[in-house]
């Protein structure tokens, strides 16, 4: 793994912080940056709380709605979708 020098300024309580788990670990202060940021940007990707609470509740509003198309015309689509996605085409060309 290559490595490149950085300069970042912390807080002090930063610094504290920094020190103390290194020193508790005992990493180096770079090795548990490294640790930090590498966890920080896998987290990063996912949903907060309050995104996900958001996204369900859209949800929820989309669902309670009535139907708009009957049930048959669903279903007939459903199962041309699901023929086409198993013969690995699509029911249209693409545009």
């Amino acid at each position: 793994m290559g490595m490149a020098k950085m300069t970042f300024s912390f807080d002090d309580e930063t610094v504290r912080t920094l020190r103390a788990t290194a020193a508790r670990l005992r990493k180096s202060q770079s090795l548990v940056v490294r640790e930090a940021i590498a966890e920080y940007g896998a987290r990063s990707g996912r949903l907060t709380d309050a995104e996900r609470r958001r996204m369900l509740v859209a949800i929820d509003e989309i669902a309670s709605r009535p139907s708009t198309r009957p049930q048959a015309e669903v279903t007939r689509e459903i199962r041309e979708v699901r023929r086409a996605r198993r013969q690995g085409g699509r029911r249209h060309p693409a545009e």
